[in-house]
């Protein structure tokens, strides 16, 4: 007879190669070098040829420096959505972009070159050209060492050749349907730039500026009792820009305010009634008695004297006056306001404004012409002071428009610039840009839903499109004149020429070619001259990037079925791809918007260089790992503002560890497991392990869900929640037992590792879109079946119902009961280890007894007693009839009594449990029951990889 087998070696105990310790910021490279020489993108789309379409398209960068920690949150959440979509069965290509024109390309390249006009035009957009393109291959190795997926090879940008002649052409059918005019009306302007901005290149910043209450004398007129004012009272305004005050040219009242003329010791002074007491107060006004009150209305055509120039201006009405600041009166200068321009397109005031692009005065009083704005400010003030005008003057501070590169206070200044009319409807058409674009907003979906009042309402009230830059990297505005009358081109088909050679050789064309050359031959104007000059103005960078959906997407593929970008997209990439694809296509880009916040630090505050409270991704991969950056992405909720520390990051690592020890766990207890030979059907599989099957089915069930509804952080919490608590806690701690000194080949150890197979698999694939390294290592040390892909990202999302082991909802109530007895047979055995009644779980024999109360409890104990020892991890459970004496109420679930004494009988060598059996076996002297039985069934298999003694 054989020797007796070493007990040691007879228990299946856990072996995998998989490291316990990560070491991501080492490993990772690795893994994207395998992908990069494996084509993984290209892969993944030919795997899921013929699916559904999915696109997101991607919002393009400014490829300016390095990237932050907000365009990491940007990619990685984008990338999120992709490999969701691509897991859940769809064709989901990504197409990354950058947006290579405008001021942020310009402004760095003027740094690099020391400051403005050093070289020709045609040099320059070489230069932005090359510094774009230089960020651009930066960007891609930053981005892609995130592990984010994408057409990296081919991206789209917006200088490219085709990029650019889409634009032109954009422009060109916008102009062709009588969308485009060239106007004089007030636009936000950058003295320092010297250029035109949109309202999403405004940044508002705090900014101190002189608030002085001013008085315009009453010359006469207006309508009804205001005609008796009489010639001693002022009207008074308030302002915080004294350099528009030469540009006045009219004081506006509200039709419906009561105003009123007081006696000071500073004069009779009009302004409305609910003003007096601030006028007063900051003013040193002591003295006010009313003389007289009026409404508004009754000042519409009064005429007041400027206060220091031989200029009378009239009184008007507008409804934007309010009570909230200054006097109730505004001062009025349609150069320098969008309210101001349409008060004064009301009522056919002049619009005058002659600065030039450096903000400096044309024309004007010798006191201030030839400075600049901001330098002309405290010389108005004096100036007004000199001629006993100034009724008060402070400091004032408040949130003032800044450039959003140069970040210099801007200012509004009517310049002759290109628009494009929101109030007009192409030609043959019924409904204007701003009806189409507001209708096409309510078929979008929105993500979070406040995202739709917030577009609608910036639409509804935004003026007319400023699409024109006084800059020099960008597309041209295609616009000849005639030389011969100065009538502008307006053959489409001989503009469209143009087109053509920005296909050829993109944009620069404009500049290295003639106007003859880029026009037809012989093309004349009707004066019959044909010689031509070119716009100098570029377009608006937004008209480019929202141009994107024209470039980029390709048949089926328009519109997008999702745009994800920031806040501030709301009146930047959302807002202009809206219009341009409204204005085109007569149709929104894009099915979803979905929003993601503002990175913060742990205080709260923005990040940023000065405050040294930076974290940059890629400082973040080289100290944690990019799988934790993407673990930190997946678990806030970032449609919030999210917070991001060294404190943050060190409580997911961790997460993460947890996370990673519970897949250790499984592929451990799998390395003697293949799929195909040793996997048992629903119906061989033990009870409890179905329950387990059926709860990872509503987990899948649930986080798909989520993810289709893009709320990521719900599924990594609940991943992460079932990994620690249920898994970890409780499934895989009752199921040591069975897995380590059962026989290897017994039909429970099988049954109990087909499903930590089935659910590990489920649980890889669950969070492979978050955790893309991680989960790709995982794969390699996970028994496949045959048919499944060498890559995790390949392979598709778990299916629920094929997960589903199909229990009796019945059976499952009953193990849910059992759950929550046994959390309170834990916290019983706690405070017995804490009076040392007992050193461990194994030498507990645990008396239980349900009351009434708990219908149903006490038959269930009985029924399932054979199986409380291993699902307590305690040797012995005894149900007694009645509660045991010395046995303590449970807390946790009332009703329920148990008693923790120690367990009888010996100590198993092999499996620690306790038994009155130990030392039957002659054999195995020193081993219980339960080890006798499996020892035998080794023995009987030849097979068994064992060593003998």
């Amino acid at each position: 007879m054989a020797e007796p087998l070493e007990l040691k070696k007879t228990l299946n105990l856990p072996k995998t190669d998989f490291a316990m310790k990560a070491n991501l910021p080492q490993n990772e490279p690795k893994q994207l070098e395998a992908w990069h020489s494996g084509n993984i993108y290209e892969r993944i789309l030919e795997t899921r040829k013929g699916k559904p379409l999915f696109v997101l398209h991607d919002g393009p960068p400014y490829p300016t420096g390095e990237i932050h920690l907000g365009t990491g949150l940007n990619k990685i959440l984008k990338d999120l959505v992709v490999k969701t979509k691509s897991m859940a069965g769809h064709y989901a290509p990504y197409v990354p972009g950058w947006d290579c024109h405008g001021l942020p390309i310009e402004t760095q390249v003027e740094k690099e070159l020391g400051g403005k006009g050093k070289v020709p035009p045609a040099d320059f957009r070489k230069m932005c050209r090359q510094f774009a393109l230089r960020y651009v291959e930066q960007h891609k190795k930053d981005f892609k060492r995130l592990g984010i997926f994408g057409r990296w090879n081919d991206p789209y940008l917006t200088m490219s050749h085709e990029y650019e002649a889409t634009i032109a052409g954009a422009f060109l059918d916008f102009m062709e349907k009588g969308y485009v005019y060239r106007g004089r009306k007030p636009v936000y302007w950058c003295l320092y730039d010297s250029t035109a901005l949109a309202e999403a290149e405004v940044e508002y910043e705090d900014h101190t500026s002189p608030s002085i209450w001013v008085k315009f004398g009453v010359v006469g007129g207006g309508m009804g009792d205001a005609g008796k004012i009489g010639g001693d009272a002022s009207a008074v305004i308030w302002t915080t820009t004294p350099w528009t005050l030469p540009h006045n040219r009219a004081l506006a009242f509200h039709p419906d305010f009561q105003y009123a003329v007081v006696e000071t010791e500073k004069g009779a002074l009009l302004l409305a009634v609910d003003r007096i007491a601030a006028l007063q107060a900051e003013c040193g006004i002591k003295e006010a008695k009313v003389r007289a009150t009026f409404k508004g209305r009754d000042f519409e055509g009064m005429k007041f004297q400027h206060p220091f120039l031989p200029l009378q201006v009239p009184g008007i009405l507008a409804d934007y006056v309010t009570l909230d600041q200054g006097s109730g009166i505004v001062h009025t200068a349609p150069g320098h306001g969008a309210d101001d321009f349409n008060s004064g397109q009301k009522y056919g005031l002049e619009v005058y404004a002659p600065l030039d692009d450096k903000g400096v005065y044309l024309e004007g009083l010798p006191e201030y012409k030839g400075k600049d704005v901001f330098t002309a400010n405290p010389i108005i003030v004096k100036l007004l002071a000199d001629r006993g005008a100034l009724l008060g003057h402070h400091d004032y501070k408040h949130s003032y428009p800044h450039c959003w590169r140069c970040h210099n206070p801007v200012i509004f200044r009517a310049t002759e610039q290109w628009f494009i009319k929101m109030d007009q409807a192409a030609h043959g058409k019924q409904k204007t840009l701003r009806a189409e674009a507001l209708e096409e907003i309510h078929g979008v979906k929105w993500f979070p839903a406040w995202g739709e009042d917030r577009m609608y309402e910036m639409i509804e009230k935004r003026p007319d499109w400023c699409v024109s830059r006084q800059r020099f990297w960008g597309v041209p505005i295609i616009v000849f004149y005639c030389d011969g009358c100065g009538k502008r081109l307006e053959d489409f088909t001989a503009l469209r020429n143009v087109v053509k050679w920005f296909q050829r050789e993109g944009a620069d064309a404009w500049y290295q070619h003639t106007p003859e050359e880029l026009l037809p031959a012989g093309t004349k104007c009707s004066c019959g001259d044909s010689n031509w000059r070119k716009e100098n103005d570029i377009l608006d960078v937004w008209f480019d990037s929202g141009s994107s959906n024209l470039s980029v997407l390709k048949g089926a593929e328009w519109p997008a079925d999702v745009y994800l970008e920031g806040p501030d997209q709301y009146r930047g990439w959302f807002h202009s791809s809206l219009l341009v694809a409204t204005g085109i296509r007569d149709a929104a880009p894009y099915r979803g918007i979905v929003t993601h916040g503002w990175t913060l630090d742990e205080h709260g505050r923005p990040m940023s260089k000065s405050l040294g409270n930076t974290l940059y991704p890629i400082e973040i991969c080289e100290k944690w790992g990019a799988d934790l950056l993407r673990l930190w992405v997946g678990s806030v909720e970032y449609q919030a503002d999210v917070k991001m520390s060294e404190r943050v990051m060190t409580q997911l690592s961790e997460a993460y560890r947890k996370i990673r020890n519970t897949f250790r766990f499984a592929l451990g207890n799998l390395s003697d497991f293949n799929p195909s030979r040793d996997a048992l059907s629903n119906e061989h599989l033990e009870e409890f392990d179905r329950w387990m099957l059926d709860r990872t089915a509503e987990l899948v069930k649930k986080c798909r869900e989520w993810y289709a509804n893009y709320e990521f952080h719900r599924v990594y919490h609940a991943i992460h929640d079932f990994c620690v608590v249920d898994l970890s806690s409780f499934y895989f701690d009752v199921l040591k037992d069975r897995l380590y000194t059962k026989a290897a080949k017994s039909k429970s150890r099988r049954s109990a590792q087909t499903a930590v197979w089935k659910i590990t698999s489920a649980l890889v694939r669950l969070v492979a879109p978050i955790l893309v390294f991680t989960t790709e290592e995982i794969w390699k040390f996970l028994p496949k079946a045959q048919s499944e892909p060498d890559s995790v990202h390949m392979s598709l999302f778990p299916e629920a119902e094929a997960l589903a082991s199909g229990i009796e909802k019945g059976a499952a109530e009953k193990w849910e009961r059992l759950a929550q007895v046994r959390a309170a047979v834990l916290v019983a055995l706690e405070q017995a280890r804490a009076a040392k009644t007992i050193g461990g779980g194994l030498e507990a024999k645990v008396h239980l007894h349900a009351s009434a109360e708990l219908a149903g409890l006490q038959k269930l104990l009985e029924e399932r007693q054979s199986v409380l020892p291993a699902l307590f991890i305690v040797s012995q459970v005894v149900v007694d009839a009645a509660a045991s004496e010395g046995a303590v109420a449970s807390e946790l679930l009332p009703g329920l009594s148990i008693k923790i004494e120690r367990a009888d009988g010996k100590k198993c060598e092999r499996c620690w449990n306790y038994s009155t059996h130990v030392g039957e076996n002659t054999r195995y002297p020193t081993v219980c029951e339960r080890c006798t039985e499996a020892l035998a069934e080794i023995e009987s298999d030849g097979s068994a990889n064992v060593a003998v003694t």
